[in-house]
């Protein structure tokens, strides 16, 4: 570190620290601070060698510009001021904090002592943490370069996967960049991806994150990545070299392929956990900004997210921090969109969730961010947390009310069929009474969080013994069904209903109007050993079990046939729900008999059979769909169709199905069929 520096007042925007000619621009927001300091590190990130001192600003901002400074400077805030926690300040000199703004972090998180603000409870802590924490990284990098593929919703498939359980035991990939960004940018993952049909990948958080105490003290780890450490820095156990340019060559390769990446995003908490937590980052340098607390009493935190905090997305500098985030991932990183997790909070002021909250009119207005990608998870713990269907366009949503409905149905339940036909065809009801359409719904029948596709019919309760709370942790209305044995069998009977069953899940799925989401394992057979909450097993029980014949698997091989089937026909990429006004498209409902269902039909709880057809009186063509999910074979007799066309057997979920006679057949129970008229090509829509 030179000797010879020249310091000057230094600018307010951007915040972060910024390359400037033959220096480096230091500036962060903490209003309530009585001094900031810029600490640089020497390269070991071990001695801290200098404490510079910031000049306050107009509007509690603290800047310095420090030259000679190059990119590769490691460094961190020290914030001095009152230390009073009753009034949610927690200014603490000997706390080394992390910019909130770093787009590079160096070095390794340790828990310890060191991180509290008061040790032991009720005294002042006086030690130094800076040994336990990663110091922010100067980095520059320049704006993505690539192509990106805007596909459009009407074409989108999508792939939710872990960035290491997607190939840390891929047979083909060679070892160092087996779990990595690099690894799933590597031709083998991409060429599997594009035989399946995928056109979206969506990384489950990507942003640097760490693992709760509780979990390490277990000797466990945060697996999923829900905990975050920082917004702008990839998560760097999956680098190769350490270099973050890494992230950027992945979404290349992927956007040179036709993949787009959607990142996960964490903006509803944080990892300093509730007041008691440790002082990493905005803790440290506005709490009351950063952090929602009960009025009247700022010591308390609001804790609708169930991880001790809650980001305040009504402060205008943790506004301006989250969309500097989104434009940084895209404008930078080069990624297509975002779902937010718990995205119910960042909605939800004071008085509760509204669409008009600033955060959804920033967005909407902003012209990098209202043209990408929006997916919200339409919920949290919080009161009214519950918003499906309530967010505003141009957003998407997961719709879990789709994904229980369906497995309600297969799952053998009765009552279900006119809830099943709207959830089918786009979920009118959640959408379409604030202007949106059937593509607004994010279809899903697994994800992340919850039983794989194999384990919801292999298991009927929940075995999340390993994650170390008694097996009191998952969710316990997962509305699965066993094949009637719990567990792993080589049962042939019972082994064969359980690949029908996927299939029939699949088939459903990728067959319903909205945008369809797998998640990553499904086609494979994933199992995760009955855990329905594998948020801490970073192990073979979260990794994918990859085989050299892996694109020979049925179920990969079904997923291809079925989305091959929806891409020829226009009806899946029609933007408005479909009523008897429609001049192109209609849909039909027929009884077993082929007569039209009425409203007794609707309501007959014991029926388990459902029949429709969809039809293009442009195109003439028409696709016929057949569930049953009763334990018993229905006879059917197909409806008749206009002109010279004629029902084909296309697909079933039924090993070896054929159709002997094209007027009536059985349908075996719990099996699904697709029958087409005459198919589109590929130029059509």
């Amino acid at each position: 570190m030179s000797l010879s520096i020249e310091l000057n007042q230094g600018h307010v925007a951007p915040l972060g620290a910024s390359v400037l000619a033959d220096g480096v621009n230091f500036a962060v927001y903490a209003p309530l601070a009585k001094q900031l300091y810029v600490c640089l590190f020497d390269s070991s990130g071990h001695t801290e060698v200098l404490k510079l001192a910031m000049n306050n600003n107009e509007g509690g901002i603290w800047s310095l510009y420090i030259a000679p400074l190059a990119a590769g400077t490691l460094y961190g805030y020290r914030a001095d001021g009152d230390y009073q926690p009753k009034k949610g300040l927690f200014f603490n000199s000997q706390k080394l904090l992390i910019d909130p703004y770093a787009k590079d972090l160096f070095g390794e998180f340790t828990w310890s002592e060191r991180h509290y603000g008061q040790m032991p409870i009720g005294t002042l802590s006086t030690v130094n943490n800076a040994i336990d924490i990663p110091k922010s990284k100067v980095v520059q990098l320049l704006p993505y370069q690539g192509r990106k593929p805007q596909h459009s919703w009407g074409k989108t498939v999508i792939y939710e996967c872990h960035v290491k359980g997607a190939t840390a035991r891929h047979p083909t990939i060679p070892a160092q960049l087996q779990g990595t960004y690099l690894g799933l940018s590597h031709p083998s993952f991409i060429e599997h991806l594009r035989s399946l049909g995928i056109t979206t990948l969506e990384l489950l958080p990507v942003h640097s994150f760490i693992s709760e105490q509780f979990l390490t003290a277990k000797g466990l780890q945060n697996y999923w990545g829900y905990n975050t450490l920082n917004f702008f820095t990839p998560h760097k156990e999956y680098l190769v070299t350490d270099e973050i340019a890494e992230f950027q060559q992945m979404v290349t390769k992927l956007h040179e392929a036709g993949i787009e990446v959607i990142l996960d995003v964490v903006y509803n908490h944080t990892a300093e956990a509730g007041s008691d937590g440790p002082i990493l980052s905005w803790r440290g340098l506005n709490n009351l900004g950063y952090y929602r607390t009960v009025t009247d009493n700022p010591a308390v935190y609001i804790n609708d997210t169930g991880c001790g905090n809650t980001l305040n997305i009504d402060d205008p500098f943790s506004l301006k921090m989250v969309l500097d985030s989104l434009r940084y991932w895209v404008e930078i990183m080069g990624v297509d969109g975002f779902r937010f997790d718990l995205a119910t909070i960042l909605g939800r002021t004071a008085h509760g969730f509204s669409q008009a909250h600033s955060f959804l009119q920033a967005i909407n207005q902003d012209p990098i961010l209202s043209q990408i990608k929006l997916i919200a998870e339409p919920w949290d713990i919080g009161p009214g947390g519950y918003q499906l269907g309530a967010f505003p366009a141009p957003w998407r949503e997961w719709n879990d009310k789709y994904r229980d409905v369906v497995r309600r149905f297969w799952q053998g339940q009765n009552n279900m069929l006119a809830e099943l036909a709207k959830r089918l065809h786009g979920s009118f009801d959640l959408f379409e009474h604030n202007h949106r359409g059937p593509l607004n719904s994010i279809n899903f029948i697994t994800s992340h969080d919850g039983f794989t596709l194999t384990d919801l019919v292999s298991y009927e309760q929940k075995h999340n013994e390993a994650n170390g709370e008694q097996n009191r942790d998952g969710h316990s209305a997962n509305y699965s069904f066993n094949c009637g044995f719990e567990g792993f069998t080589d049962d042939a009977k019972i082994t064969t209903l359980r690949l029908q069953q996927q299939k029939n899940l699949l088939l459903t799925l990728l067959l319903s109007k909205g945008v369809p989401m797998l998640s990553s394992g499904s086609e494979m057979g994933h199992s995760q050993g009955g855990n329905n909450n594998a948020y801490c097993q970073n192990n073979r029980t979260g990794w994918l079990a990859w085989k050299d014949s892996q694109r020979s698997h049925s179920l990969t091989r079904f997923i291809d046939d079925v989305l091959s089937i929806r891409k020829q026909y226009c009806v899946f990429k029609h933007s408005v729900f479909l009523h008897d006004t429609d001049k192109r498209f209609a849909v039909n409902w027929y009884t077993e008999q082929s007569n039209a269902m009425q409203e007794s039909d609707w309501h007959d709880g014991s029926k388990q059979f459902l029949m429709y057809s969809l039809q293009d009186t442009q195109l003439n063509t028409a696709l016929l769909i057949i569930l049953n999910a009763s334990d018993v074979a229905v006879k059917c007799q197909l409806p008749a169709l206009d002109g010279d066309l004629r029902w084909r057997l296309a697909l079933s979920s039924v090993a070896q199905a054929e159709l002997k006679n094209k007027e009536q057949f059985e349908v075996a129970a719990q099996s699904s069929w697709v029958f087409t008229g005459n198919l589109e090509d590929q130029g059509h829509g």
